[in-house]
């Protein structure tokens, strides 16, 4: 069986007053051996669609993180211009095991 638990810490110190709050969440998922998950927020856009904007969103994400494990989309919003889209956006969590 498996003990799952989110640890949340919001990040104010070093940030101007201007600017939110970054939240960094960890998953810490024990089993036989424990491994500690992160989440981090990626924006991504396309000109295509939704779809294409997430497989990029993932694919850029995977050049810098490793061990990706997953996406939750969290928001979907598009771009118009003269009564037509010119952009499709979609916000992502993007969640990765960290190494040992």
């Amino acid at each position: 069986m498996l003990d799952v638990r989110v640890h949340e810490r919001r990040h104010t110190s070093r940030l101007p007053n201007w600017a939110a709050a970054v939240t960094t969440k960890s998953l810490i998922i024990w089993d036989s051996i424990m491994s500690v998950a992160k989440v981090t927020e990626i924006t991504s856009t396309s000109k295509k669609s939704f779809d294409d904007a997430i497989e990029k969103g993932l694919a850029r994400a995977n050049k810098t993180l490793k061990n990706v494990k997953g996406a939750w989309i969290a928001n979907q919003k598009v771009e118009c211009a003269d009564g037509k889209i010119t952009a499709y956006r979609v916000d992502m969590k993007v969640t990765f095991v960290l190494n040992d």
